[in-house]
């Protein structure tokens, strides 16, 4: 299949919007929705403290519903809760991005493996649509709502698989790895992000045959990649950062 992904681009990353007001419930989840992608863009380093005063003043909200999200953030893997110190960022090592890819590939290439099995027209065409959609925000360096359209379609294909144990299993690893997934696309010169999005068209062309062993294989070996930039990444961070984060 030709690709239709220019090779040029560089990705940048767009702020998550302020929003207007909202009741309690769907404000609770747009705070934790915006400090999500706050820390998954990497706008505080890995390793380094939560500026509570700075992120409050910045959503205009309190201390009580911040320290709510970063609850939620911390059982997501993201950031670390620190007795009677606020938070920080969760820093993985090598061996640990290492790890929790392989995994995170096994899991995505069994999660295609079963959906093929059982996925209806109409995920297939909502997978589609999606995939046009993160394409678009591709073509113009939209590298906030790209990610959040990528996840969407891996989501999609686990929640496809029709198998709660292992969409379970995904769903607490994937946090941990989301900040890094973002920031791998940045990795090899700022090329790993077209080298996925051609990826993502032969996922597509694969569930879209129902090709169910093709589609594990590719899902594992595009996982494999992303751990590769991601380690890249890693080893571009300076020593002392990474230190700091992995001592304590």
């Amino acid at each position: 299949m030709k690709s239709t992904i220019p090779e040029s681009g560089m990705p940048i990353a767009k702020p998550a919007d302020n929003g207007a007001e909202r009741t309690e419930p769907s404000l609770h989840g747009e705070i934790l929705s915006r400090l999500r992608d706050y820390v998954v863009e990497g706008n505080i380093p890995d390793g380094g403290r939560v500026p509570e005063r700075q992120l409050c003043e910045m959503f205009g909200i309190s201390r009580t519903p911040l320290r709510e999200a970063l609850k939620v953030l911390a059982a997501e893997g993201l950031i670390e809760l620190l007795p009677n110190r606020g938070a920080r960022v969760r820093q993985l090592g090598q061996r640990d991005l290492e790890e929790l890819f392989d995994v995170m590939g096994g899991l995505e290439s069994l999660a295609g493996r079963l959906a093929c099995e059982t996925i209806t027209d109409e995920e297939i065409a909502e997978i589609e649509r999606l995939h046009y959609e993160m394409y678009g925000h591709y073509l113009h360096r939209n590298m906030h709502n790209y990610f959040q359209a990528n996840q969407r379609i891996h989501e999609r294909i686990v929640a496809a698989s029709r198998n709660e144990t292992l969409r379970t299993i995904y769903t607490n690893l994937a946090g941990r790895i989301r900040r890094v997934r973002y920031s791998a696309n940045f990795a090899r010169e700022r090329q790993r992000w077209t080298e996925a999005m051609r990826e993502h068209e032969a996922i597509l062309d694969a569930l879209r045959r129902r090709a169910g062993s093709e589609l594990a294989d590719i899902l594992f070996q595009h996982l494999r990649n992303k751990r590769t930039a991601a380690v890249e990444h890693l080893g571009g961070m300076p020593e002392a950062v990474i230190a700091e984060a992995t001592d304590g």
